[in-house]
């Protein structure tokens, strides 16, 4: 139902909003590009080619990490690109999806999923890594799970 919002001299919709879950936006629909920079962006330059991922191609990327091993955002970046014929991975979509992915994966695990079964996101998040401060849930998860594979926070 649309109703007027004197206020502005428009119509707004009176329906409730239904916040997207963690697990929704992993998995967006949306395909993964490669694109060609038109200005210098972030750390890639323009001309280059940029793989803009999705999510689910992040997801995929972290399951494959080795227990006991860290792997940084930077290297997968780089080893995404590659693999997708590209020079560059987009600084911004993968640090986001990395998030995204995080996230959902500790949803399921709240949700009663094991260990096993989620991404293993902290063998990708540290002190050091940004997306460590934006989490919901802090940083006390993955300092268990990174200190039971050997690896420090």
């Amino acid at each position: 139902m649309r109703v007027p919002d004197l206020r502005a001299g428009a119509y707004f919709c009176t329906m409730a909003y239904k916040r997207k879950t963690w697990q929704d936006k992993l998995h967006n629909g949306i395909p993964w590009k490669v694109e060609v920079t038109d200005k210098k962006f972030a750390d890639v330059p323009e001309g280059a080619t940029m793989l803009i991922a999705t999510p689910e191609i992040v997801e995929a990327y972290i399951r494959n990490i080795p227990a006991g091993t860290h792997t940084s955002l930077q290297q997968m970046r780089k080893d995404l690109a590659a693999e997708y014929n590209a020079q560059y991975s987009c600084p911004i979509t993968s640090g986001i999806f990395l998030r995204i992915v995080a996230e959902a994966a500790y949803e399921e695990y709240v949700a009663g999923k094991s260990l096993k079964k989620i991404a293993p996101f902290w063998r990708m998040i540290d002190k050091k890594a940004p997306v460590a401060k934006k989490l919901t849930f802090g940083t006390d998860f993955i300092k268990e799970q990174r200190s039971k594979e050997g690896l420090s926070f």
